[in-house]
């Protein structure tokens, strides 16, 4: 199982559209995950047109028709791995202590928020995934986002994609 991971999008204010990489990646994944601040709800309908399946809540940046389709914290088993997805897990210090405690059930956590990309694993084995943002590079050098795969039920091939400068 292929998977695109993405979050803080902020389309149209921070880029008119994806880059072209992101929809290949999103168009041979089997899994898109989006982790909030979509800010239109344009492409929440244009990804899942384009998806095969996608998962996603909605950001801080993000008004009250993306917040009446989707969650604040998604819930999905993927081939034996349990995921979660949530916008927001606080300041970078403590975080995987306070995610393992708010996850515990919870083998991978995506998030978003800081535009920083992130990948570690808390001491009870729940790994945490921030794929920065790929339009919205901040404080980062390039925009980034994630790809991985899932098989077995296992995590595996997760590799940061840093986009061209535009």
């Amino acid at each position: 199982m292929r998977l695109a991971i993405l979050s803080d999008t902020h389309l149209p204010k921070r880029a008119r559209a994806l880059p072209d990489e992101v929809w290949r990646a999103v168009e041979r994944a089997d899994v898109v995950i989006h982790a909030g601040d979509w800010v239109e709800v344009a492409l929440l309908d244009e990804l899942a047109a384009r998806s095969k399946r996608l998962i996603g809540v909605y950001g801080n940046n993000d008004g009250p028709e993306l917040r009446k389709r989707l969650p604040e914290v998604a819930h999905a088993e993927l081939d034996g791995v349990r995921l979660a997805v949530i916008h927001e897990t606080g300041a970078a210090k403590g975080r995987e202590k306070r995610c393992a405690e708010a996850f515990p059930d919870t083998d991978v956590l995506v998030f978003g928020h800081s535009h920083i990309p992130w990948d570690t694993v808390a001491d009870n084995g729940l790994r945490l995934l921030n794929p920065g943002s790929p339009t919205d590079r901040r404080r980062q050098p390039v925009c980034t986002y994630l790809t991985a795969r899932i098989a077995k039920g296992a995590l595996t091939d997760v590799e940061l994609h840093p986009l061209p400068r535009r």
